[in-house]
């Protein structure tokens, strides 16, 4: 896992929808971003999907910066293809720029391992939350209510520490090209 207080890592990727670059520095100076891993076929995203579009929008009216970014091997999963993003983003009414990562480079900075794999940075761009939007999973019968990153957005925002005790994010892995898992993803 990436280590908290660790600075954003740089990145340029294309929004899907608007065909603009999103660079890392693009969201310097919002007092919180979010940045979430994410796709479209995986079943953790789908079932957090609507809340989390809704929770996105709260955070961009407190002044919080969020992307979604897809690594996925589009080969692989033509399902998560730009073509195929961008639908999605368009039909489901994404507030926020939604990225493709051709490379998987951007996945590895992060150390990203799967979808939604979510981090939060505060105003000086330092990791200060990687882990779960809430303890649902499909099948538990608990609801989706985003609150272990509303909680962490809500005590950057209010100028408090966010706890270190933190509950890893659970989903699909990210499918990776074929010899391109990182290290640490155990290949």
């Amino acid at each position: 896992m990436l280590s908290l207080g660790t600075p954003m890592p740089a990145f340029a990727l294309r929004d899907v929808r608007t065909g603009e670059t999103v660079s890392a520095t693009d969201l310097r100076g919002a007092p919180a971003t979010i940045v979430a891993f994410w796709c479209n076929h995986c079943p953790f995203v789908i079932h957090v999907a609507e809340a989390f579009i809704a929770f996105a929008r709260e955070a961009a009216e407190r002044g919080a910066a969020v992307v979604a970014i897809s690594s996925n091997d589009v080969e692989a999963y033509p399902q998560d293809g730009p073509d195929a993003m961008a639908r999605l983003a368009e039909k489901s009414g994404y507030g926020f720029p939604y990225l493709f990562d051709e490379t998987q480079e951007v996945a590895k900075a992060f150390a990203a391992a799967c979808t939604p794999d979510l981090y939060l940075f505060d105003r000086d761009g330092r990791l200060v939350y990687r882990g779960q939007f809430d303890d649902s999973r499909p099948g538990n019968d608990r609801p989706v209510t985003g609150r272990d990153l509303r909680e962490a957005l809500d005590r950057v925002l209010e100028g408090e520490a966010v706890p270190t005790e933190q509950r890893p994010s659970v989903g699909c892995n990210i499918k990776w090209k074929p010899g391109n898992a990182p290290e640490y993803y155990g290949a």
